[in-house]
């Protein structure tokens, strides 16, 4: 009997997909943690300078020593190579340009709110990210995903909006949370393109080269401190550039040659439950009954989005 494996194969490369978003949300949840440490000694934006510039020398200099010297054939066969288009140059600057201000904002809020409302708040990028998808490159969503993305999206609001009457601080890091979401959004539209054409790393040098250059002044005139000194904060910047951004980020750039953007950003509603399991044993910050019910929706709705054909790349 014919055995058609085209399906199956397709299937195990969805599976380790998805598997390797896992790993990079659980890299990225650290992420609120290592920036409460940081900002101990450094203001928000050195902090996100850090974190991209250790990325761009570790990583950089790991690309540069890792090349394999080209071996000349006697007989070269030519090859065509990929043209980088005017489109994918501003496309590689611009995702360093919306990542600064995504990770600033992200940085700013967490001076003002809890890091779970933070997370929550900020991760409600998928609203965005969808709706881009719609108007700019005209994609199809199922019934299937919409209903799950809806209820992930409940789920999370519901958690979001709970202590709205906590002051208006927090209503402060609200905006600020809600806001770095749209620039995320963004973000993941620019990675899903780049993709086409680019290696995970190579989106992501560029988006920390880029986004060093550009914080570099806004640090000089915002802030007195470049480089953290204490043995805490500089185990924090390492932890983000390292860790993070090294391991979380890269692997979820590498993920959207398989996953859509907006599937990637329903997914990422997950790292508020590890981020907040981390503040409550760091932090003591309280988890009461409802928000183990948000948590719980929240998966409910990321369950029925992965079946979806809209979370693959491309459907």
């Amino acid at each position: 009997m014919a055995v058609n494996l085209s399906r199956p194969q397709g299937d195990r490369s969805t599976v380790l997909a998805i598997a390797t978003l896992t790993l990079a949300v659980c890299a990225i949840s650290f992420a609120p943690i290592f920036i409460r440490f940081s900002e101990t000694e450094l203001g928000a934006n050195a902090t996100v300078f850090n974190r991209m510039f250790i990325f761009f020398l570790v990583f950089g200099l790991g690309k540069f020593l890792t090349r394999t010297p080209a071996i000349p054939e006697a007989n070269p066969v030519p090859e065509a190579a990929p043209e980088t288009t005017q489109a994918q140059w501003l496309l590689l600057l611009g995702v360093g340009l919306i990542s600064v201000i995504s990770l600033s904002l992200w940085a700013i809020s967490l001076q003002y709110t809890t890091v779970a409302k933070c997370m929550l708040l900020n991760n409600l990028t998928p609203i965005f990210t969808s709706l881009g998808s719609w108007l700019i490159f005209g994609k199809k969503f199922d019934k299937q995903f919409l209903i799950g993305m809806a209820i992930a999206l409940g789920g999370a609001m519901a958690l979001g909006f709970e202590d709205l009457n906590g002051g208006g601080g927090l209503l402060i890091g609200d905006f600020y949370a809600i806001l770095s979401a749209v620039f995320l959004g963004t973000y993941f539209l620019m990675v899903e393109q780049l993709r086409n054409t680019f290696d995970a790393t190579t989106i992501l040098l560029w988006r920390c080269g880029v986004g060093s250059l550009l914080l570099v002044p806004l640090v000089f005139f915002t802030e007195d401190q470049f480089f953290p000194t204490s043995k805490l904060a500089i185990f924090a910047v390492l932890g983000l550039g390292i860790l993070c951004e090294g391991f979380g980020q890269r692997l979820i750039a590498a993920c959207m040659d398989k996953l859509s953007s907006s599937f990637v950003s329903l997914f990422l509603l997950l790292e508020p439950i590890i981020s907040a399991l981390l503040a409550w044993m760091i932090f003591a910050e309280a988890l009461g009954v409802n928000t183990w019910i948000g948590f719980a929706v929240v998966l409910t709705g990321i369950y029925l989005a992965q079946s979806s054909s809209a979370a693959s790349h491309g459907a």
